[in-house]
């Protein structure tokens, strides 16, 4: 299509009707065919939109007066919702959210995965979907003089300055004014990352839902930090629950939050959390889900399709910190865990002995390399488990797996479209997808997680 016959141009003001969401949580109103994307409009609403960017294949909109508002719209109870791009859906119903995954889910099945005839359940949600993230990781810079920490705006690397955060356990949101406040009392600089000047780049904060435990973590610039025995008193002082107070150096030019140096200031290098009846150690930069609460509905689903009778032997590539491994070892003969990075490797060894299983054992390095090594040693899995990151698995881990000719295979994904690709390619080598369930890990952001179950054709 030319320019000439795009149907809209720049600055144009136009009356749209929505009739979807995309998977960044904009609505899609089309004209003539040409789909617009304008940011907090929902569907089955109309409303006067200003065209503020056109390209050739879709324009981009911004919402100026809503005509006809849907019936699953609210006020966000976030003051700062408008400028924070940490959520996308507060200002639909937790209900118009769950549907929205719901139908996102078997959408991108059928349109990635040709997977039209799977049992696609309603999604998991939360009777409380506030306030469950055990995990804040907040930039800190500088505003007329004063220290700010929040979030970035939407698509962009400006600081929203932040009191809380309403998906925020209350802990975090008190690390991170208390940390604030002392780091502007101890004359510690924010990071400016446009200079690369500054100290101070994030506070990072966990917290163990069911034991309360809290970790602060300070990343720096440099090692040196302005003060450091009188700042890690006061946090000792002003946070009761705090087990770990860490300094991790990241002097790099770089969006990446964390560095490879880190130093416990003060208190244990881990804190400790429970999954149901599993204890975690989890330090700094340890993966560890951030809706505790969610985790266990996912991982239950999970153990529930490997369908263990406690004859199996499990495999489960993407360990981690052994989260999922652990969790099958309950019910299995044996889980083998294998992860590319060794410190993972290292917690979920940890965490194996923390827990007292002697059925597991765990592996450094890529799945599609050690499945074959230890398919050599004579294992022989029933069932294969797979949580990969949001890129999906790699095409010769899914032949290895179907050369590994497990019962069943199960498949936790934190993306639809990589899992629809990546079920497809089972599903044409001698395997079925039977059912899917998707989770909402987390509420309010437009992310859905899924657990499928594959089985082998008879």
């Amino acid at each position: 299509m030319s320019a000439k016959s795009l149907p809209v141009e720049k600055n144009q003001m136009v009356e749209l009707t929505f009739e979807d969401l995309t998977h960044d949580g904009a609505g899609v109103a089309k004209i003539n065919g040409f789909p617009v994307f304008v940011p907090r409009a929902l569907p089955g609403e109309t409303g006067d939109v200003k065209i503020i960017n056109v390209k050739k294949k879709f324009a981009i909109g911004r919402l100026m007066e809503i005509k006809q508002e849907s019936e699953d719209r609210i006020e966000p109870p976030c003051p700062i919702f408008k400028q924070c791009g940490g959520c996308q859906l507060q200002h639909l119903t937790y209900e118009g959210q769950l549907r929205h995954k719901e139908k996102h889910v078997r959408e991108v099945l059928a349109r990635i995965g040709g997977l039209t005839s799977v049992d696609v359940h309603p999604v998991l949600g939360m009777d409380k979907p506030w306030r469950y993230r055990n995990k804040a990781q907040v930039p800190v810079g500088e505003e007329e003089g004063g220290l700010i920490a929040g979030f970035f705006a939407e698509r962009s690397h400006r600081i929203v300055d932040m009191k809380g955060c309403d998906i925020q356990h209350i802990e975090n949101d008190n690390v991170v004014q208390v940390v604030k406040n002392l780091a502007m009392k101890y004359g510690v600089r924010g990071y400016d990352d446009k200079t690369h000047k500054g100290t101070l780049r994030h506070v990072v904060t966990r917290h163990g839902k069911v034991t309360g435990e809290l970790m602060v973590v300070l990343v720096t610039k440099g090692k040196e930090l302005p003060n450091k025995k009188n700042l890690v008193r006061e946090i000792q002082e002003s946070l009761p629950n705090v087990k770990s107070i860490i300094q991790n150096i990241n002097p790099s030019r770089t969006n990446v939050i964390f560095g490879e140096k880190t130093e416990v200031l003060w208190g244990e290098e881990v804190i400790h959390d429970y999954i149901g009846d599993i204890k975690f150690a989890i330090s700094a930069r340890s993966f560890y889900q951030v809706n505790p609460d969610q985790t266990k509905v996912l991982y239950d689903k999970a153990l529930e399709y490997a369908q263990l009778t406690g004859k199996e032997t499990v495999i489960d590539a993407y360990c981690g910190i052994g989260t999922i491994s652990l969790f099958l070892a309950q019910k299995a003969k044996h889980v083998y865990g294998v992860e590319i990075v060794p410190e993972a490797i290292a917690d979920a060894k940890k965490n194996a002995r923390l827990n007292g299983f002697e059925n597991v054992d765990f592996a450094v390095g890529e799945a599609e390399k050690v499945f074959p090594w230890w398919y050599a040693q004579g294992v022989r899995p029933e069932v294969i488990v797979v949580d990969p990151p949001r890129k999906g698995c790699d095409e010769s881990l899914l032949e290895t797996i179907v050369n590994m000719n497990p019962d069943r295979v199960v498949y936790v994904s934190c993306n639809p479209a990589t899992l629809a690709r990546d079920l497809k390619y089972l599903d044409e080598h001698g395997y079925e997808t039977k059912e899917v369930q998707p989770v909402d890990m987390f509420p309010h952001t437009t992310h859905v997680e899924c657990v499928a179950v594959i089985e082998r054709k008879l």
